[in-house]
């Protein structure tokens, strides 16, 4: 008997018996070989989640990677025994952000795997097949669940558009970060400094291609081009708003607990919302928490949840 996590409510998890859902039309039952814990899946059974994100009981997951096992009508059979990972956000396709490939900020409404929608901490996974990617047979399954986590800080890298010769700063050490740091570090910045809570990261960070590491608590300067803040806090927040020049480039990747205070626009030069700088996010719902960067919902939600 194959067993599924449930986190039936905040705090609350168990081991469940697990029945593969048959493939409907269009969709495809993937085998799950490997799937990683986000800081968000501890939001999840913390319960500090933003409300309209999260539909308890839930099986959480949306880092994973696995093989197809069946395949629904209209669906290419062709698709069955090959390695994939797959898209979490269950965007509609047909609205104007969904058009400007901007799918997670879909207007339709807000359902992801993992959160809304069953995830990948089971044997197996029922999702729409347009969700797929297809891997090479050679694929490492195991190194394949960290696609989603890199596809994000990916994003994030490309709404930042960090120029060679540029300053440019993360905030935090967890996962996203030092894939951050990698991926500024490709684009030759003068300067990439890391900021986090953790000094036994330091060594890491420098590792993938820091210029230098501090902590939080430490003197910070206040001059970078580009900012990155990964590790979705209200503080983390404020910590990387405070980095910035003026006209700087502000990209929040995480969504902050609610009700905790994020940059605030009247008493700080280096918040974006000021006008002085350019924030970019890439969740559908930035600041929305805070007396900060306060700005609604980028999607719609369902009565009571995401």
């Amino acid at each position: 008997m194959s067993t599924a996590v449930v986190v039936e409510a905040p705090g609350e998890h168990r081991l469940a018996s697990h029945e593969p859902r048959r493939p409907e039309a269009g969709e495809a039952l993937v085998r799950v070989h490997a799937v990683g814990i986000c800081g968000s899946d501890r939001e999840v059974y913390q319960g500090n989640r933003p409300e309209g994100y999260v539909r308890y009981p839930l099986t959480p997951g949306h880092e994973w990677s696995g093989t197809v096992a069946a395949v629904g009508t209209g669906v290419p059979a062709t698709l069955v025994g090959r390695k994939v990972v797959g898209e979490g956000f269950r965007n509609c396709q047909v609205c104007d952000r969904c058009h400007a490939g901007e799918t997670t900020l879909c207007t339709a409404g807000y359902e992801e795997t993992g959160f809304t929608q069953p995830g990948a901490m089971a044997a197996t996974l029922t999702l729409p097949a347009r969700l797929l990617h297809v891997l090479p047979d050679e694929a490492d399954l195991t190194a394949a669940a960290l696609l989603e986590p890199a596809a994000c800080i990916a994003a994030a890298a490309l709404k930042a558009n960090a120029r060679p010769g540029e300053r440019v700063a993360v905030v935090g050490t967890g996962t996203l970060g030092m894939f951050a740091v990698q991926f500024l570090k490709a684009g030759s910045p003068a300067e990439l400094l890391v900021v986090g809570s953790r000094p036994d990261r330091a060594a890491l960070s420098e590792q993938f291609g820091a210029t230098g590491f501090r902590t939080k608590n430490e003197h910070l300067p206040d001059d970078f081009d580009v900012v990155i803040e990964t590790a979705g806090s209200a503080d983390a927040a404020r910590t990387a708003a405070s980095l910035l020049r003026r006209g700087g480039r502000l990209v929040l990747t995480g969504i902050p607990r609610a009700r905790r205070r994020g940059p605030r626009p009247d008493r700080s030069r280096h918040t974006a919302a000021g006008g002085a700088h350019r924030l970019r996010g890439t969740a559908g719902r930035l600041g929305a928490h805070g007396p900060g960067l306060r700005r609604g919902p980028a999607r719609s939600a369902p009565p009571g949840h995401p």
